[in-house]
């Protein structure tokens, strides 16, 4: 097993802990155990979730995936097979920018074989063979999604339904900031994390209506202008 990175933190002994349990159950299936989020950071809290990914071979026979409070910590445990895993991390979509740092940042706690490695390069070299135009779709179909979502908060907040509109809010933000990171390729830790580096976490309806509009004119210089006709919706 790795060296124990973080000694002071209470949720890694307990992924170490898991990570035991998991290999003395299942020692055939498993390839490599790992964790991500703010534990393979180094900067979990006692409010940190613990996520922990079991990769096993091909067929399902590891583990099921499970949620559990442990030892005051909630722990999401997830399983997957190394195929599956590796062509996620070798698939963009518009979620990257929420998805990608568990690719990225992952630290094993039980990794024989180098397979953890592997996964982070194999999401770097789909990075590196992507083209602007790529991401740049990308962002078109996530500014839709944002406007949506915008839309949906400036309706509630009309109808008077406040804590509604709070949450609606909260989306069209975290999705302003995602269209921001898929035209900057630029990754972040969760939501928060996203809409704090992209300047956006206290932003108003006013002021995010701003903001996606100088996104919209990012686009239309890249050839993915918003607005379009009907036939558009026919290439």
């Amino acid at each position: 097993m790795p060296t124990n990175p973080y000694p002071t933190s209470p949720r890694w002994t307990l992924a170490e802990e898991i990570t035991d349990a998991v290999r003395r159950r299942y020692s055939t299936d498993v390839l490599a155990v790992g964790v991500h989020g703010a534990v393979a950071h180094g900067d979990d809290t006692e409010d940190s979730y613990l996520d922990l990914m079991v990769i096993i071979e091909g067929s399902r026979t590891g583990p099921q995936p499970a949620t559990r409070r442990v030892n005051g910590s909630i722990i999401d445990l997830g399983v997957i097979s190394a195929g599956e895993y590796l062509a996620h991390a070798r698939t963009l979509s518009t979620a990257w920018p929420l998805a990608a740092d568990q690719y990225l940042t992952a630290r094993p706690t039980y990794d024989p074989d180098g397979w953890y490695p592997r996964l982070r390069d194999a999401h770097l070299a789909r990075l590196a063979g992507a083209g602007a135009g790529e991401f740049t779709a990308l962002a078109l179909q996530a500014w839709y999604r944002a406007c949506s979502a915008i839309g949906r908060a400036r309706q509630l907040a009309g109808g008077f339904e406040a804590d509604a509109g709070l949450v609606a809010l909260s989306d069209a933000r975290v999705g302003a900031a995602v269209v921001e990171g898929l035209l900057t390729r630029t990754y972040f830790r969760d939501d928060a994390d996203a809409v704090r580096r992209t300047g956006i976490a206290g932003m108003g309806l006013p002021d995010l209506n701003e903001r996606l509009a100088v996104q919209a004119g990012l686009l239309a210089h890249r050839g993915r202008p918003v607005d379009g006709t009907v036939a558009d919706l026919f290439p």
